[in-house]
């Protein structure tokens, strides 16, 4: 999705985030929103589709240039491409008057205030709107069942094109080609401008007015201030009642309840870190028990090329050692097609260590049999 001039407030991305915790948005003003390589490389992904969607569709369009375009990125938004195509001409099978258009401004400041954003692609005809959301992200699966943006996306394109259109139904996909992941839901047009009156409405108007409460869960996590959440805090303080139990050890079920708050609280515990460093560091911080001192860093020569010509000049020859190319680093280069071609026999992957994970983690579970089991009879 290309970024707009300026961001809307109760942007249609976060919108997981404002309606799950409405005064998040007004609470994040006061937080810097650093841009991630993960970011500008989505970014440039986007344009590059964009560029590649107008193509086919024969409109003149510069191909844009970035640093972060590789074989990957030229193969897999060639993919986009091609979907987007393929659900346009299957639209304009059924309705010769179908319509697509590609990072389309979307406004739906009807129903959230100021609230705008872009679809990646939005095809509509009679009876039928698609929305397709390109994802260039590797890290979290994202699913369209009720994805709350991919909603406003829809319900901004039913406003846009409600009066030209009469449609039934909206389709909502979610393209993300680096997890293998196209999931598409469709949604019933009335039931969706129902939610967008009765619900949608109501809980924008709380979190532009920085009102509401904030309730902690994984719509929190990129939130720019999550470090410092006190709900976050709240969370996991109930942790503190196992330390006042009896010295007896805990039950299974204490147990399980400690493990789910493991690996947020590690992430939180990393947050804040980094959180008081960077105040402390940059503006002058000073935390009671704590100070700045520098880490440790590893040596390196200043110029490789200087090092060599004194160690040769001296009789040191033998100062250089080959070494293979990284997986990942020798596929990047000679392309993930022939990187196959050629290497597919020598590559193994060994299975990774068991992990334990909650049962919504989507790996397929390895499961070990009871010991006790073992030495039953057969009957």
């Amino acid at each position: 999705m290309s970024s707009p001039k300026y961001h809307a407030l109760l942007s249609a991305s976060s919108a997981n985030r404002w309606l799950s915790a409405p005064p998040l948005p007004r609470l994040e003003q006061y937080f810097p929103h650093s841009t991630t390589s993960a970011a500008a490389e989505g970014t440039a992904a986007h344009a590059l589709g964009e560029y590649k969607i107008h193509r086919l569709l024969g409109n003149k369009f510069k191909r844009p240039s970035s640093d972060y375009q590789s074989d990957e990125m030229e193969s897999l938004t060639d993919d986009y491409a091609s979907y987007v195509m393929e659900q346009y001409s299957k639209a304009k099978k059924y309705a010769p008057d179908a319509t697509i258009r590609v990072e389309q401004k979307l406004d739906f400041s009807k129903y959230v205030p100021e609230g705008f954003g872009t679809g990646d692609c939005v095809i509509i005809s009679d009876h039928l709107l698609h929305i397709i959301d390109f994802k260039y992200g590797k890290g979290v699966q994202v699913e369209a069942k009720n994805n709350p943006q991919m909603k406003l996306y829809a319900i901004g394109a039913l406003e846009m094109f409600g009066n030209l259109y009469n449609v039934d139904e909206i389709e909502t996909t979610i393209f993300q080609p680096r997890m293998a992941n196209i999931s598409t839901r469709t949604i019933n047009a009335k039931q969706l401008m129902h939610w967008a009156t009765t619900e949608l409405k109501q809980k924008a108007e709380l979190a532009f007015a920085g009102k509401g409460t904030i309730r902690y869960g994984p719509w929190c996590q990129f939130s720019a201030c999550n470090a410092v959440l006190r709900a976050r805090y709240d969370y996991h303080h109930k942790l503190t009642r196992f330390q006042l139990c009896s010295p007896n050890l805990l039950t299974d079920n204490e147990v399980t309840e400690v493990l789910e708050h493991i690996d947020d609280l590690n992430r939180w515990a990393h947050e804040v870190k980094e959180y008081a460093a960077d105040l402390a560091i940059n503006h002058g911080k000073q935390w009671p028990g704590f100070k700045i001192v520098e880490g440790r860093s590893v040596r390196h020569y200043k110029n490789e090329a200087d090092v060599t010509k004194i160690a040769e000049a001296n009789g040191y020859h033998n100062i250089y050692q080959k070494k293979l190319l990284p997986i990942t680093k020798l596929e990047k280069q000679l392309g993930k097609k022939k990187f196959a071609e050629l290497f597919s026999r020598e590559i193994v992957k060994p299975a990774g260590k068991p992990t334990l994970v909650p049962n919504s983690d989507r790996r397929q579970s390895i499961g070990k049999s009871n010991p006790q089991d073992e030495f039953k009879e057969e009957k």
